[in-house]
């Protein structure tokens, strides 16, 4: 299939070794031999689509590529988008949460005319630093400002990695575009997996923050929500921790997966939300040398990319299927905390751009279903509270700090508390402690299946030479709150457009920002402009 941009150029598909296809003069001369020319004959080599092909004995990579004899269309090269001034717009559109989901919203709203104002409790993303370094070296945990809450949400400080498989929900090129636009770099159109990493995203996001406020869009740090403004079934504002009423037009309701006070204060107020299956777990730290000599079956990677891996196992206990599987995989990564509680250890993946730490980490998660929660007790709440129960006992058992609780895997494999741990990158530091006691038999026995099955597929992997971390608990929002198929409004509470992860309707930063756009075009659709 041609790209729209590539009618007039020969379009060219090839598989190169690894060290010719990341060379540009190499790879530049390879593509050119390809479709029959010479250097010199073609005025322009668009690079389209690159990924690693790690299939047979070698790893490949596979190249796609458009070739211009004559000048290439300015459009290639951007910009690709303008932002006309809403500061005197007709109708507001009052977007709670500056994650992917509020930030992609705000800027589509934009575009339609509308004038956004976005609230974050958190910090923005240059100050959020010092929060996050005060939970790593002094072990406090800010509940306004950490890993999760703060301007760019959960991805700014904890990957960075855009791949999705969300592709008939909006328009991924775009979402790619408009980051390329502020900032990140243009690999992020051509690699099969994109990644910015966690070192570059911050500047891409406050890019972004400052499209919406030259356009006369308002953003709003320090602002949290502690309550709604109902008249007769129609949310019209909410009240901030201050007692200031901020009104609009609509409410689009972005607030990322942990913010639990959102989802109390909804069921406080009788606004119809409902319990969703989510997924529970541990991160396993290996040495990223085993997996780069497992995946690629060569002594070096060379100029591979860091190597990752899927994995995924039915396990059953108790009569009871549910499926273990990786999670949110981070090649040269690092382990991080992500409570945003005092009293509570949640662990996350992160990495930089250039995916060079000695580690590789991965979240390994069971899946938890309605079933398996007690939702005669806490009815919409109970996936919530058993995230909470989990990450509590996994604080008291480490020593009540952001130290995590950890085991190597092979002694979790064998119930076998260890008397040592291996260095690792989480860093305010872990503890030796035997995970089932933190995890609960049925879901420790899950993981244990699934590791020992994962063990067979890559060699090594099950052993001690590496450890699991605890725990993996924020994979997605334990609560969906239900909004119109077509509308994307809440049926009951009108006014109210419930978005991305934290309403559960996307899985990462980019079917968030596809899912924030569509949310500004509902609005759009009931209020006009």
């Amino acid at each position: 299939m041609s790209s729209p941009l590539a009618s007039s150029a020969q379009e060219i598909e090839l598989l190169l070794p690894p060290e010719q296809a990341y060379d540009e003069l190499a790879r530049y001369e390879a593509l050119l031999a390809a479709a029959g020319l010479r250097p010199g004959q073609a005025d322009f080599v668009h690079l389209r689509k690159r990924s690693v092909d790690a299939r047979g004995r070698q790893p490949l990579v596979r190249l796609r590529a458009d070739i211009y004899r004559q000048a290439p269309p300015a459009e290639l090269f951007g910009p690709w988008f303008t932002f006309a001034d809403v500061s005197q717009a007709r109708r507001t559109v009052l977007i709670v949460g500056a994650g992917p989901a509020g930030l992609f919203a705000a800027l589509r709203a934009i575009e339609l005319g509308i004038r956004p104002i976005v609230v974050e409790r958190g910090k923005d993303v240059r100050t959020r630093r010092r929060d996050l370094a005060a939970i790593n070296k002094e072990h406090l945990v800010n509940p306004d400002s950490n890993y999760c809450f703060g301007e760019g949400g959960a991805g700014t400080y904890s990957d960075g990695k855009l791949y999705t498989r969300a592709t008939k929900r909006g328009d991924v090129q775009r979402i790619l575009r408009l980051l390329v636009q502020h900032g990140a770099t243009p690999d992020i159109l051509v690699d099969a997996h994109p990644h910015i990493g966690t070192n570059k995203l911050p500047a891409v996001v406050a890019a972004l923050r400052d499209s919406v406020r030259e356009a006369g869009g308002q953003v709003l740090f320090g602002t949290r929500v502690d309550d709604l403004l109902i008249t007769e079934n129609r949310l019209h504002g909410v009240v901030t921790a201050t007692g200031e009423e901020l009104t609009a037009d609509a409410v689009i309701l972005a607030t990322g997966h942990s913010a639990r006070d959102i989802y109390e204060l909804l069921h406080r107020r009788g606004v119809l939300i409902e319990a969703k299956p989510f997924a529970l777990g541990v991160r396993v730290e290996h040495p990223q040398q085993l997996i780069d000599q497992a995946q690629y079956r060569r002594p070096d990677r060379g100029p591979l990319p860091a190597a990752s891996y899927a994995l995924v196992h039915q396990t059953q206990v108790d009569n009871e299927q549910r499926g273990v599987f990786s999670f949110c995989m981070c090649p040269g990564g690092f382990i991080v905390p992500a409570a945003t509680a005092p009293g509570e250890v949640v662990v996350n993946g992160m990495s930089p751009s250039r995916r060079d730490s000695r580690f590789a980490n991965s979240g390994i998660v069971a899946a938890v279903e309605l079933r398996d929660m007690d939702l005669r007790q806490h009815g919409p709440l109970a996936g919530l509270h058993l995230q909470q129960q989990i990450e509590q006992r996994a604080c008291q058992l480490a020593g009540n700090s952001q130290k995590a609780p950890a085991q190597l895997l092979g002694d979790f494999l064998k119930k076998k508390t260890s008397s040592q741990l291996l260095e690792t990158s989480y860093q305010p530091g872990l503890v030796s402690v035997a995970m089932d006691e933190v995890l609960g038999a049925t879901l420790a026995e899950r993981l244990r299946q699934g590791f020992a099955n994962f063990g067979r597929k890559i060699p090594g992997y099950a052993t001690n030479v590496a450890q699991i971390v605890g725990v993996e608990s924020r994979t997605s929002s334990p609560v969906r709150i239900p909004r119109d198929r077509d509308t994307l409004e809440h049926p009951v509470l009108r006014g109210l457009f419930p978005c991305g992860e934290g309403a559960g309707y996307a899985g990462g930063i980019v079917s968030a920002a596809m899912d924030g756009e569509r949310c500004a075009e509902a609005v759009r659709a009931v209020v006009g402009a």
